[in-house]
């Protein structure tokens, strides 16, 4: 019985930290590439707007002869900076958690945390790339829905087997 309560604190931790962390968030850039879209200037970011609660994941390839190995190169970064956001709350999380049990945590629950980030990844879509004629440097733009995120947390929460 103890374990099923540490799983349904560890689920609704991680999505009250990605709540928390879905307000507006405005960044100055310093990239000003000419003719980019407004997305790859701006860069990783959490947004909160009429669309929904979204993590947005920028990343970048160059130097690869292989176009097609460049794009996916460029897509697994964008996807990797939304699993970078996703760590941190995930850290801060665990590290709530472990404080609040006098430092004692366990390992299912250690586990469970794992498994709930691998979750949040599959749902992060790439949404589009861009490529600069300048230099041939590509670059991708992932999108990751906070809504569905709880939504899939929610089922896997429902379909763990309770202890």
């Amino acid at each position: 019985m103890k374990i099923a309560a540490l799983k349904m604190t560890v689920a609704a931790g991680i999505m009250a930290l990605l709540s928390a962390c879905s307000t507006q968030t405005n960044i100055e850039s310093d990239l000003n590439i000419s003719g980019a879209p407004d997305w790859v200037n701006v860069g990783t970011q959490t947004v909160d707007d009429d669309s929904g609660r979204l993590l947005h994941g920028v990343g970048m390839s160059n130097g690869i002869a292989d176009q097609s190995l460049q794009k996916s190169v460029a897509d697994n970064r964008a996807r990797a900076e939304i699993a970078r956001i996703l760590a941190i709350s995930v850290d801060a999380m665990q590290a709530d958690y472990t404080a609040a049990a006098n430092g004692e945590i366990s390992a299912n629950v250690e586990r469970e945390i794992k498994a709930k980030t691998k979750l949040a990844l599959n749902g992060v879509k790439i949404i589009g790339r861009w490529k600069n004629t300048d230099n041939g440097d590509i670059y991708a733009f992932a999108e990751l829905d906070l809504s569905d995120l709880d939504a899939a947390i929610k089922r896997a929460t429902a379909l763990t087997p309770q202890q």
